[in-house]
C-alpha cells in the first residue's frame, strides 16, 4: 500500500490497468470467490493509524460485528481487536453481504470517531480475506489471532488483552486445550510480511 504512493502517475495507472484486467478492484483487496468453509477476515485502519485506541472503541466495533454478522448468518469463531486493525475467523461467508455489512459498520464508526476526535478523512482501508485450507491452517489461525496483541507489542501474554476470543476459549475449552493447540499448531511464519502490504 505505501509503496504505491512512491510510484509515478504512469506506474500507478499501469498497476490499476493490470488489476482491472485481472478482474480485481482498482485499489482495494480482491475477494476471491473460492469456496472455503472458513476465512480469516482482516480490516485495517487507514495508514495503520490507531483509531481503535481505547477499550470502549474496540468493544464497540466488536459488538457491532457480532450483531451484524449474526443478522447475515455468519459465525465468528475467533477474534481480536487491536488499536489499528482486527482479525476474525469466520464461517459461512457470503462476500457480498460481508462487504456491505463492513462498509456500513466502518462508515458509521468513521463518522462517529472523526466527530469525537475532531478529524476528517478516511478511517478504514477496506478488508482482506484468506481462505482456511486445512485443519492445521484453522488452528494455526486461532493461535495467530490470540497471539496478535503480543506480536504487536501491546501485552506480554495473550490473556492480558481483553478484546480477544482467547478468554472465550479459556472459559469453554480450558487452558490445557489452548496450550495443546499452541504446541500442536505452531505459528512458524504465519502472517509474516502482512503488515508491509
Amino acid at each position: 500500500m505505501y509503496e504505491y504512493r512512491k510510484l509515478t502517475a504512469q506506474q500507478k495507472a499501469e498497476i490499476v490497468r493490470q488489476r482491472l484486467a485481472n478482474g480485481y478492484p482498482p485499489h482495494s483487496p480482491p475477494h476471491h470467490l473460492t469456496n472455503y468453509e472458513f476465512y480469516l477476515l482482516t480490516a485495517t485502519c487507514f495508514e495503520h493509524k490507531c483509531r481503535l485506541n481505547s477499550e470502549p472503541r474496540r468493544q464497540q466495533i466488536l459488538n457491532l460485528l457480532w450483531e451484524n454478522f449474526i443478522d447475515i448468518d455468519i459465525t465468528i469463531l475467533a477474534w481480536v481487536v487491536l488499536p489499528n486493525h482486527y482479525h476474525l475467523l469466520v464461517k459461512n461467508v457470503d462476500f457480498k453481504k460481508v462487504t456491505k455489512t463492513l462498509r456500513l459498520i466502518h462508515g458509521k464508526l468513521a463518522r462517529q470517531w472523526n466527530l469525537e476526535d475532531n478529524l476528517t478523512g478516511k478511517v478504514w482501508h477496506s478488508y482482506s480475506d484468506r481462505g482456511i485450507r486445512s485443519e492445521n491452517h484453522y488452528y494455526a489461525t486461532i493461535n495467530y489471532i490470540h497471539y496478535n496483541p503480543v506480536k504487536h507489542g501491546y501485552v506480554n501474554s495473550p490473556y492480558d488483552w481483553q478484546e480477544s476470543s482467547v478468554h472465550w476459549y479459556l472459559k469453554y475449552e480450558g487452558r490445557d486445550w489452548l496450550r495443546s493447540c499452541w504446541v500442536e499448531y505452531p505459528l512458524r511464519d504465519y502472517g509474516k510480511g502482512w503488515d508491509s502490504i
